[in-house]
This record gives C-alpha cells, structure tokens and sequence, in this order.
C-alpha cells in the first residue's frame, strides 16, 4: 500500500471538505485527516501533529489548512514526501484586514456566525455553477458544526500565521500548486507567485471553479492529486 496522505482542511472546514478524496484515497493508501485543534496558531497546530504523524507521509491542505502544511514541511522536512497547496496564500495577513477581521469574533459570538462566514467566503469566491449554493450551504453547516470559539481560534491562524517564504523556497521536494481559475479569495496571481518560489513546484488551475475547486470540481481535483500522488507531476512546471 501506498505511503500515508495527510488531509487538512480550510478555515472552518471539517472533513466534508474533503469528503470526494476521502473516499477516492481511502482505496489505495492510508489517509490521516488533521482535525481542528484547540491552538490558535499554525505554529501550535503544527507542532501538536507533527509529534503524532507518521515517519513519512505526503500532506494536502486546503487554505488554511495549506498554511498548517507549509509549517509542518518545515518542522519536519524530512518527513513530508510531498506536498500539495489548495487555494493557499503564502503570505502573512495584511494588518488592515486582521483589523477588519476583529468585529467578526464578537459577531460569531453573538449569534450572527453565519453572516462571518458570508465575509469570509463570499459568494462571488466560488464559481458561478449550478451547485455553487448547495457548496455554500455545506460551508455555512461546517463552521456551525464547529462553532464560534473555534471561529476564534481559526481566526486568529489567519491572522497571526507566518511569512513562509523561506521556508518555500529551500523546500525542494515535489509540490503540487491547485487553484479554482476563477478564486476571488488567492487569485491565479498567488498561486503562480507561490509555484515559482519552490524549486520543485507545479500549477494546475481548474477550470470553472474558484476557492472551495475540490468541491467545485472533485472529480478534477482528485485525478490530479491521484497522479501527483503516485509520483508524477502535471506539465506545467514554474520555477
């Protein structure tokens, strides 16, 4: 059997999120989902799991989730085989939106949770696809599944999570770039920016799909995980 992929989810995502590859990789390999944990940093989220996974593994993160593997591949750069970023923005939160972002934890709080997660993943940040509510629903069941001091928790990795742009471009280990070509949230821009600072990154942007692309488009996103995963790589390759 094929060696072990880690699955993190996104802000405010359970493993719904990833429920089409769950059940594509649960086949060949042994998956591990990364559930929500009760530190506020990528950093601590990070070192929790990487005291409990396995020797070698390959990591897939969505968003957020993209933000905690990047931190593992650090911590543990000998562990992570290879690593593939979904809708992940490399770049540290810029001040004025972690300002902006403040009012959210009080609302969450105070019973308007859903109207938070609205801010956070408009509607316009998925593609405009016959299912794009039925997706949106699910986002919105996800993060009242979880719950406002979670949304807290979550809020605060987004806003305090780190500059990794060092840590990108030494990690020279084969990398997979996914982006919805039409993501409002981390457009195709940082999506090439962050492929062509890693030495071994590749870009595969999917069409007619934007932020949530392995819900937009799962059968897409899974066949290009499954190739990236069994060793090979798109033919796109920035560097």
């Amino acid at each position: 059997m094929s060696e072990p992929v880690v699955l993190i989810p996104g802000f405010m995502a359970d493993a719904r999120s990833f429920m089409p590859q769950l059940v594509a990789f649960g086949a060949s390999r042994p998956v591990i989902l990364l559930a929500p944990s009760q530190s506020d940093s990528v950093e601590h989220v990070a070192t929790e799991a990487a005291a409990i996974l396995p020797a070698r593994f390959a990591v897939v993160g969505h968003g957020l989730g993209g933000n905690i593997a990047i931190e593992l591949l650090r911590k543990r750069p000998e562990a992570v085989s290879r690593i593939a970023l979904i809708s992940t923005d490399p770049l540290p939160e810029p001040p004025q939106q972690a300002a902006r972002e403040e009012a959210m934890i009080v609302a969450a709080k105070t019973g308007h949770m859903a109207d938070c997660i609205a801010q956070m993943l408009p509607v316009a940040a998925l593609h405009d696809a016959p299912w794009r509510a039925e997706i949106m629903a699910l986002v919105q069941d996800m993060a009242a599944t979880l719950g406002p001091d979670q949304f807290q928790r979550q809020l605060r990795m987004m806003q305090r999570r780190p500059d990794q742009q060092k840590t990108l471009r030494k990690a020279n280990v084969p990398t997979l770039i996914l982006t919805g070509a039409t993501d409002t949230i981390v457009p195709r821009r940082r999506a090439e920016f962050l492929a062509g600072m890693m030495p071994q990154g590749c870009l595969e942007v999917i069409a007619e799909a934007g932020h949530q692309p392995q819900l937009e488009q799962p059968e897409t996103v899974t066949k290009a995980l499954e190739t990236f995963l069994s060793g090979r790589l798109p033919t796109l390759v920035l560097g």
